[in-house]
């Protein structure tokens, strides 16, 4: 199996045999059910559609209960989601954390944290006005955003304070220090887009 999905547990620091400290991201990957095969004579491309951890019943709507139970699942999962696989599994079977191995690289995928509406510094990394010599409330002021008389209007992509964070980030390459099969824990090492219990999607590269 090439992918997986999971939730950011949070960092820590193991020890590789040398002794060195090796900072990681624990996530806690699987068990996800396989919930639909996708096929190229019925949709018209081939994919596999994973499910992830279990939504209460109140919430789940008709719909997905009757597709939860197609596979064979007692609870609609809380999360769905479709991916390119090698192989074919089973519909009703169970990707694990074990399709992982120590030293491999993947990709994981998240939402990156909310920080809502900032200015340039913050956002874009400006360094900011003067802090002295006659420098009145403009010090976070992004100064000029555009041209006079010609073209008489701000360029479209000009760095501004609005929104920001809460988009979508894949981070590639990331190392595979420690798989915990019994747990159902990846140790990844580095840093993976999201705030803590938020929901990643790992793949192998």
């Amino acid at each position: 199996m090439n992918a997986i999905i999971g939730r950011k547990l949070g960092m820590t620091q193991i020890f590789d045999e040398a002794g060195a400290v090796v900072p990681v991201t624990v996530i806690e990957a699987g068990p996800c059910p396989v919930v639909q095969v996708r096929s190229q004579e019925k949709e018209g491309y081939t994919a596999v559609q994973l499910g992830f951890g279990q939504q209460k019943d109140t919430r789940a709507s008709k719909a997905e209960k009757g597709h939860a139970l197609k596979a064979g699942l007692q609870a609609a999962p809380a999360v769905l989601k479709e991916f390119r696989f090698d192989e074919t599994p089973e519909v009703g079977s169970t990707v694990t954390v074990g399709g992982f191995e120590r030293g491999g690289r993947v990709k994981v995928t998240g939402v990156t944290k909310g920080r809502g509406f900032q200015g340039v510094m913050k956002r874009h990394g400006f360094g900011g006005g003067r802090a002295s010599h006659g420098a009145t409330r403009i010090h976070r002021a992004p100064g000029s955003i555009g041209a006079g008389t010609n073209p008489s209007r701000v360029i479209k992509g000009k760095r501004m304070p609005g929104h920001m964070g809460a988009e979508q980030q894949t981070v590639r390459n990331l190392l595979v220090a420690k798989v915990d099969a019994e747990k159902n824990l990846l140790y990844v090492r580095g840093a993976v887009p999201g705030p803590v219990n938020g929901v990643v999607f790992v793949q192998k590269q």
